[in-house]
């Protein structure tokens, strides 16, 4: 269990802030920003959540806000190639859990016949809020595998995780019976 005596330590006055290990980074570095952004990126599903989730999301949602934490963690303690990792990490389970989450509510959707914009329900909205940010995230985490050492399945949970957060906006809105906002290129 983790215990937090205190919110403040003014360490990072000075433009860094401290890894898992103790090693410091300025605020800038690629590994702060990529744990960051899946910080920002769990606080964007917690908003979606908090506006209520249609039907059969609530579970799913509560395990991947988890492991998104174990996600950042695995992100915030630097490991060499082949080095064991000792904390919580991502696994290839999760992501083999995002696909068959894709694939159920997947099977409940019309097929698209045209690209679907952001809006709808205020919670299908927010599902895409946060499937832009998850992106963000895996770009970041890929710009950092290009100069660190990065899990393995870091990048492949952040790839499944925007799809299904696009599968759930779909499925937010058709159940709270919005529909897709589609794009109609020839209209405007």
């Amino acid at each position: 269990m983790v215990r937090i005596n205190r919110v403040y330590t003014r360490a990072g006055d000075d433009g860094t802030t401290a890894l898992a290990g103790g090693q410091r980074l300025p605020k800038e570095s690629l590994r702060i920003e990529a744990y960051g952004t899946v910080d920002e990126l769990n606080s964007a599903i917690g908003i979606a959540v908090a506006g209520g989730l249609e039907g059969p999301m609530d579970e799913p949602f509560a395990v991947i806000q988890q492991v998104l934490f174990n996600l950042g963690a695995e992100l915030a303690t630097p490991r060499e190639p082949g080095e064991e990792a000792t904390g919580p990490r991502v696994e290839g389970r999760h992501v083999e859990q995002l696909e068959a989450w894709i694939d159920d509510w997947n099977e409940e959707l019309e097929p698209l016949t045209s690209f679907v914009l952001p809006g709808g329900d205020p919670t299908a909205a927010h599902l895409h809020l946060a499937r832009t940010i998850c992106r963000r995230a895996e770009r970041i985490s890929f710009a950092l595998s290009r100069e660190e050492h990065v899990g393995e399945f870091v990048a492949p949970y952040l790839n499944r995780l925007s799809d299904l957060l696009f599968v759930a906006s779909r499925l937010q809105n058709q159940l709270g019976g919005h529909g897709d906002v589609l794009w109609d290129s020839r209209r405007f």
